[in-house]
């Protein structure tokens, strides 16, 4: 016979989850467009990034997107390979690449930035939509979790050894 469980899964149980099954969809949504949601991530940075008037390295492209850099060059090449980006030798910088969208790669963003939205809005719908005062206050929680987790990055790791005292 299975265990029962008292109470709710636990917070992080429940971001696991939520995230998981977004992840899924966002494959799911994107996959028509020859993207998956990784690909997306590094895309829709490149995009925001230049329509901010930025031309990236690789690096800082990896640093706006919040993946790891080597990941960020694997995912580079892949996008590189269906036409999306350009990588080119970094004028700042010779031992890094340059990166910007090829026109091709703006206009699949810009499909993507749209399929996106309505799944978002979907993903929302219990809370009021994307607009609603309650996804607003869930994004500044997941902010405030985000800069939190962000800040205890270098500091060491907390001792979770169970207590052992019988207590």
């Amino acid at each position: 016979m299975a265990k029962q469980f008292d109470g709710p899964p636990s917070s992080g149980y429940l971001l696991w989850h939520v995230s998981l099954r977004w992840r899924v969809a966002m494959d799911r949504v994107l996959g028509p467009l020859g993207l998956t949601h990784a690909q997306y991530a590094v895309v829709a940075s490149l995009y925001s990034m230049e329509q901010s008037g930025v031309r990236p390295s690789q690096r800082q492209l990896a640093d706006y997107s919040g993946l790891e850099p080597m990941y960020v060059s694997r995912l580079v090449r892949q996008v590189e390979g269906s036409g999306l980006v350009e990588r080119k030798d970094n004028p700042a910088d010779p031992r890094a690449f340059q990166v910007t969208l090829t026109g091709k790669g703006v206009e699949t963003v810009r499909s993507a930035l749209a399929v996106v939205r309505e799944l978002e809005d979907r993903y929302l719908e219990p809370l009021g939509g994307a607009d609603s005062p309650e996804n607003l206050e869930l994004r500044r929680r997941l902010q405030a979790l985000l800069e939190h987790a962000d800040a205890m990055k270098g500091a060491a790791a907390p001792d979770l050894q169970p207590d052992s005292s019988g207590d």
